[in-house]
């Protein structure tokens, strides 16, 4: 071996070794950090799913109190306003239907958790009201526009499905009688009125 490839072997020998790459993500420390994150993840998942599914029956009768008072304010304010015979007709049997529906559910909140109007929780307060706003500007919105019955009876409908299903909830989650029999009427009552609104047309 001349002079050339003895100092080209010495080189090759001298060379660091490669370190072979993510070995650092394969130490046990890392793999148990990345376990423990894992898990972490998984338990706030569950917490907040948890959490979400946890308002108190309480607090479900109030929001639907809240929701049934606000629909009853917007349909006091634009009912007037309506063209159609037939929707103002099925529009104040609405309004019969909600009115009686929450006097006795406001009867049940008083006696059995001495519910009174100062006491609803202000983020329940606040959602409801949101919501009352949103739909009444929809309707000052068609009014301007000469579309009041059409939207009127579409957007009516779409309160009385989320009312079936407040409703139905609540009925499901309590074992009360009184209660059920309250919400069971109200119930009956709105899926026959449901379809006068939602197969409402200004063209019959």
């Amino acid at each position: 071996m001349d002079n050339k490839e003895y100092l080209k072997q010495i080189s090759l020998n001298s060379r660091p070794a490669k370190k072979s790459k993510g070995t650092f993500l394969k130490t046990p420390a890392v793999k148990i950090i990345g376990i423990l994150t894992g898990l972490t993840i998984v338990i706030l998942i569950f917490g907040s799913i948890l959490t979400s599914g946890s308002t108190s029956l309480k607090d479900q009768a109030i929001a639907l109190k809240l929701h049934l008072d606000n629909t009853s304010t917007i349909i006091s304010d634009f009912q007037p306003s309506v063209k159609s015979s037939d929707l103002r007709s099925s529009s104040a049997s609405l309004s019969s239907i909600l009115s009686n529906t929450s006097r006795d559910l406001t009867s049940y909140l008083t006696a059995v958790y001495g519910y009174d109007n100062g006491s609803v929780p202000a983020g329940l307060k606040s959602e409801a009201d949101l919501n009352r706003d949103s739909l009444e500007s929809d309707l000052k919105s068609a009014k301007i526009n000469g579309i009041l019955d059409r939207i009127y009876a579409r957007k009516m409908a779409y309160e009385i499905s989320l009312l079936l299903g407040e409703e139905s909830a609540i009925y499901n989650a309590t074992e009360d009688t009184s209660l059920k029999s309250v919400l069971g009427d109200s119930y009956s009552s709105l899926s026959n009125l449901y379809d006068k609104f939602n197969d409402f047309s200004e063209t019959k």
